[in-house]
């Protein structure tokens, strides 16, 4: 062999890595560019799935004043500081019975929607601590004038049932109404209905919950012993709504249940992979976004985001759950009205 052509034989292999090295470029390049499209269809999916409510201007300057915080400061001036004062936040579970997975789930009347379970989740300065206190919707109270997204507003109704508000005038009355009977500003809204609470315990593979007592509840479908279950979706769901199963078949009884719900979701987000499993992260931030409806102030990813991480120091051990003080009303043995002075003085204590 010649060295004219040992040269074109180095020729040709140099022409063929510099080909190879070209496609592998563009290879390389198309996948970037399919994982940049592809992460921005995921973000444009996940925050057009929030539903939200301008409660604000529904309700405008007449509310308790909001508390005064201060923001943290950052090692980086360029970089925006995550929030770490004290919020409240009302937190709603809706019986909605619109679309064929809360019809499944809930059955019932699918002209409306109650609020099925309200608790008024208060975070402490430094976020690191919380206090959940349920309302029980049986309780009656005196709900304020409500203004209506048709116009006008409703009247004013004394010995009316709490979980009436939100079936009258949706998610700004039911925020009027704990403002009007707590004193404390709610800076946040959060609503989730049947299919999202569901599809969430799913997506983070179910969460563990022990029961005091056996369960026998023919409404809700649910069958437990007494002691230690791994729930499905579905299951928990049913856990949740479970009234007449246990106890004297009273919402104050459920409410047990749903507070020991909320710090087993709290923990099985915590000992979960959401971070280091992307499938996962997203079935989960996709379960919860499609069945949320928050404030304006809440309604985009990055916002819920950014509440996310200014918890990321809240376990369940330091989430206290109570139930605003209760007793029977004289006019209605199945109802009950907040007892005072307990009442006041705990929410006085989130102010």
């Amino acid at each position: 062999m010649t060295g004219h052509e040992e040269h074109g034989g180095a020729g040709r292999r140099v022409g063929r890595r510099s080909r190879a090295l070209k496609i592998a470029g563009l290879t390389l390049a198309g996948v970037m560019t399919l994982g940049i499209a592809g992460a921005g269809w995921v973000y444009w999916h996940l925050n057009d799935n929030i539903k939200s409510v301008d409660i604000n201007s529904a309700l405008g300057d007449d509310r308790p004043a909001k508390a005064v915080t201060t923001p943290a400061a950052t090692a980086s001036a360029s970089a925006t500081p995550l929030p770490t004062g004290s919020v409240n936040i009302l937190v709603l579970g809706s019986d909605s019975r619109s679309g064929k997975e809360n019809k499944k789930l809930g059955g019932g009347n699918s002209s409306g929607a109650r609020s099925d379970t309200a608790m008024v989740v208060h975070i402490d300065a430094g976020r690191t601590s919380a206090t959940v206190v349920s309302i029980p919707r049986d309780t009656l109270v005196t709900r304020p004038s409500c203004p209506l997204s048709s116009g006008g507003s409703t009247s004013v109704a004394y010995h009316a049932m709490f979980n009436s508000a939100y079936s009258l005038g949706g998610a700004v009355c039911a925020v009027k109404t704990v403002e009007s009977i707590t004193g404390v500003r709610m800076d946040h809204y959060l609503e989730i209905d049947f299919s999202g609470f569901a599809k969430l315990v799913d997506a983070l593979g179910g969460v563990t919950v022990t029961t005091d007592q056996d369960i026998d509840d023919v409404d809700s479908h649910l069958h437990l012993k007494k002691g230690t279950h791994h729930l499905n979706g579905t299951q928990a769901l049913a856990l949740a709504r479970t009234r007449h199963g246990i106890g004297d078949g009273s919402d104050l009884g459920r409410i047990g249940l749903q507070q020991k719900l909320v710090k087993a979701l709290l923990d099985q987000m915590a000992a979960g992979s959401l971070l280091t499993d992307p499938a996962k992260l997203y079935a989960v931030a996709d379960a919860v976004t499609s069945s949320l409806t928050t404030d304006t102030g809440l309604d985009s990813l990055s916002e819920l985001m950014r509440l996310g991480q200014s918890l990321k120091g809240l376990t369940s051990d330091h989430v206290r759950t109570v139930m605003m003080p209760v007793v029977t009303a004289p006019s209605d043995p199945n109802r009950v009205i907040a007892k005072e002075p307990a009442a006041s003085d705990l929410w006085k204590s989130l102010r």
